[in-house]
């Protein structure tokens, strides 16, 4: 069984590959950029895969306000380009998908359910979902939801590296309070998205990580569990002034994936710890430095 996977060096598409191993043909931009619908068409019937796994996707969520046509090119059109192909090849097709679809119920304050209503704000939340109803389009169709992916990568590009090397270089971080998510560890986003994947599902479902944290939360676990004694400071949105749009409350509810019994999603405070030993192991066999790197 051959498993494409897009945005292959991607910090969930390097899971993928690592998870599939054999099974996976992972596609960085250089060999299927989806922007071409020519490459995509050539590059898929060609490999004639048994699924498709689409982890490429535009992420800058604040650029895409000034780049709205690039943006709805790579995380919508291109994937109805993909639903289209894999409908001519009768295998199904793995969307990731975003909270960020959620965002304009101000006073929410309930993980949502696969089933409420979306409310996107921002160009790049409008694009994912629209992302989501182009895969639709095909019957064999996976739409994951996940949020604030972190994992292995070459280029460290994540909320936790982020906050490890500010903390190097800081005492003090001022980190978003009034944004409620749930990060989530890539190892078991993947594992748990392949499982619905082999178990023939369909439809859209949320995967990510058990419990809640705003980003300030998350930063101060973070430092604590690396043992690094660095100062957060909680702030609101609008101190922080991101030009686009984020919800303020976007926790997804996991019941429907839970009711399959399939692999754990851990609490999220459980699986950074995973994360921290897997990809900074401490020297002296699991027992973190408590005190500040210098």
């Amino acid at each position: 069984m051959t498993i494409a996977i897009t945005g292959a060096d991607g910090q969930l598409g390097r899971e993928f590959r690592r998870q599939l191993g054999a099974e996976a043909v992972g596609l960085d931009r250089s060999q299927l950029d989806i922007a071409q619908p020519e490459m995509i068409r050539a590059c898929l019937c060609r490999l004639r895969p048994a699924a498709v796994v689409n982890c490429a996707a535009y992420t800058l969520v604040d650029r895409a306000e000034d780049e709205p046509a690039v943006c709805q090119r790579i995380n919508a059109d291109a994937v109805g380009d993909l639903a289209d192909v894999c409908r001519q090849l009768d295998c199904p097709l793995v969307q990731i998908s975003t909270d960020y679809v959620f965002g304009a119920d101000a006073q929410r304050r309930t993980p949502y359910r696969e089933q409420d209503p979306p409310g996107p704000q921002g160009v790049y939340a409008r694009s994912k979902l629209a992302g989501e109803q182009q895969a639709a389009r095909w019957p064999r169709h996976l739409v994951i939801r996940t949020c604030g992916l972190y994992g292995a990568s070459p280029r460290g590009n994540n909320f936790v590296e982020t906050m490890l090397r500010l903390g190097r270089e800081r005492d003090r971080l001022r980190v978003v309070h009034d944004q409620h998510c749930t990060p989530s560890f890539v190892a078991h986003v993947a594992r748990a998205t392949l499982f619905l994947l082999r178990s023939a599902q369909v439809g859209t479902w949320h995967v990510v990580n058990a419990g809640q944290a705003t980003w300030c939360e998350f930063a101060g676990e973070i430092f604590r569990q690396a043992g690094m004694r660095v100062a957060v400071e909680p702030i609101t949105t609008e101190q922080f002034g991101a030009r686009a749009a984020r919800p303020r409350y976007s926790v997804l509810d996991t019941a429907r994936y839970q009711a399959l019994g399939g692999p754990e999603l851990p609490d999220w405070r459980q699986a950074l710890a995973e994360y921290l030993e897997a990809v900074h192991p401490s020297a002296d066999g699991g027992q973190r430095n408590r005190s500040r790197p210098g």
